[in-house]
Parts: structure tokens; C-alpha cells; sequence
């Protein structure tokens, strides 16, 4: 009997990539998408409705997905948004906006899943986070710190459902090829701000680096694997080697050694 599988954010991007490869393999994915109508031929999966912001919507689509097929095997927390700027001139509302979708959105799906998976006895949450999460970025600082909170819950949350059943897992991808640039909220570079020049050339070379990332299918081939495994681990990586080494050097480093390699990556004074 095949695995089903609850993507959010499964419309383009990553979670849509994780979603076609599953398909392929022979899972019953569902994907999620604020506004599904639009993506009717763009996947070969079902597409619900779903706003991780907005929690009757969430109850609404796993209550969907229980009725037509009796249970829910794996959920991947994929919907997520970008947001770049200095913090000191990232609106509070954008910042929250962050937090409600990178991170209380995450929760409330696991929270809508977990009563189901309990009642089986088993189940397997994924959770995308983010190489990010690992660091405090400069002018990223308010993306890592939603993927950042999400990695710790998830350590959390696992041991406290191992009881059940339930695993949970981690898995931080680095630059991929998606669309998120676009989706993203850039915090825009004012002129005469004293972080002009700095912030400016920082979105830039961001921009670069998500344009040449890696390929998507990447991810997608990762998290079948993991979800293949019987004992998976709490964190996976997922990227080029040296976005997956910096974290080995933040380990090993000196703090200030390390903020002195960041600055100088990002050609920050």
C-alpha cells in the first residue's frame, strides 16, 4: 500500500520537485497551495488549499485527506518565505509575517497531523529548514533566525513524540534553483541609508547565488531517501560542500574567526 504524503507549498519550487519525484515512485502525494486553481496542469499530484498562516485552512485540508484515504504516513513542512534586509529597516510586520510562515506555520501543521499519525502509531514529519539556520547571515538575519527556531523545535518535538510512533526530521537545504528570489521580501535598499552600499551588494550576490544553485530534484531524491530510512536522523544537509562545511567550521571555529570568514564572504568591513 503506497505512502501517503502531505506536501505544503508542494506548487513549485522544492516541495513541488519533492512532490513529482514521489509521485513517480508510487505515493499518494498531496500537495498544498494558497491558491491550487492556478497549478490545476502544472503537477501531477493533487493540489489542496491550503494558507500555513491561516489555521482553519490547515484543519480543512489534512480533515480532507484523512476522509479520502484513511491516513496520513508523512507530512513535509515545505511552505516557506524568503525575506532579506537590514534589521534595522525590516518593517516589524514583515519580520512577524516571517515568523507566522516559516515557523508558527510549520507548528500548526504538525499539530493537525499528529493526533492521526498517533492513532496509527507511527508517522514521519520532514521538516525544511535551512542551511541558514545553522548562522546568523548578514541581512538574512531574520530568515535564519525563523529556519534556526525551527531546527531547535524539531529536537524537541521528536523526543517528545518518539512515544507515538513519530519520527521527526530535519532536513536544511543550502542555494537551489527555485523561484524563491522572487517570492522573497527584500527590505528595499534606501538611498543615503548607511547600509546602502553594504545591503546592496549583498542582494545582489544572494540573488546570484539562488540563480545558480543547485538543482531541486537534489532535494527531492534526498527526502525519498529519508523517508525510505527506517532510523532517520534528526538533521540533514543538503547542498554544495562548502555551504555544508560551513557549519563543521562554525563548530570548530572561534566565534569572532568565523564572523570575520562571513564578513569577508559577503565583502562586508
Amino acid at each position: 500500500m503506497p505512502k501517503v504524503v502531505l506536501i505544503t507549498g508542494g506548487s513549485s519550487g522544492i516541495g513541488k520537485a519533492i512532490g513529482e519525484y514521489l509521485h513517480e515512485k508510487g505515493f499518494t502525494v498531496y500537495g498544498t497551495s494558497r491558491n491550487p486553481s492556478k497549478y490545476v496542469d502544472a503537477v501531477p499530484f493533487k493540489l489542496l488549499a491550503l494558507d500555513v498562516t491561516k489555521e482553519e485552512t490547515i484543519v480543512e485540508a489534512v480533515h480532507s485527506i484523512l476522509e479520502q484515504e484513511g491516513r496520513l504516513d508523512v507530512l513535509v513542512n515545505n511552505a516557506g518565505v524568503g525575506i532579506t534586509g537590514p534589521i534595522e529597516e525590516t518593517p516589524t510586520e514583515e519580520i512577524r509575517n516571517a515568523f507566522e510562515t516559516n515557523f508558527y506555520g510549520p507548528l500548526s501543521v504538525i499539530k493537525a497531523v499528529i493526533p492521526a499519525m498517533r492513532e496509527q502509531g507511527k508517522g514521519h514529519i520532514l521538516n525544511i529548514t535551512s542551511i541558514a539556520g545553522y548562522m546568523g547571515l548578514p541581512y538574512r538575519g531574520i530568515y535564519s533566525a525563523t529556519k534556526g527556531a525551527l531546527e531547535l523545535i524539531t529536537e524537541a518535538y521528536r523526543m517528545e513524540t518518539k512515544q507515538f510512533g513519530i519520527q521527526m526530521t530535519n532536513v536544511a537545504p543550502g542555494d537551489f534553483a527555485t523561484n524563491i528570489a522572487q517570492g522573497r521580501y527584500h527590505a528595499p535598499v534606501i538611498e543615503g541609508s548607511p547600509y546602502e552600499k553594504a545591503y546592496g551588494d549583498t542582494l545582489a550576490m544572494m540573488n546570484e547565488h539562488v540563480d545558480g544553485g543547485s538543482d531541486p530534484n537534489i532535494m527531492a531524491q534526498k527526502v525519498y531517501r529519508i523517508i525510505e530510512t527506517p532510523t532517520p536522523k534528526i538533521h540533514y544537509k543538503v547542498g554544495a560542500f562548502l555551504q555544508k562545511f560551513s557549519i563543521v567550521l562554525k563548530r570548530i571555529l572561534p566565534d569572532k574567526v568565523y564572523e570575520r570568514m562571513l564578513m569577508n564572504h559577503y565583502k562586508l568591513k
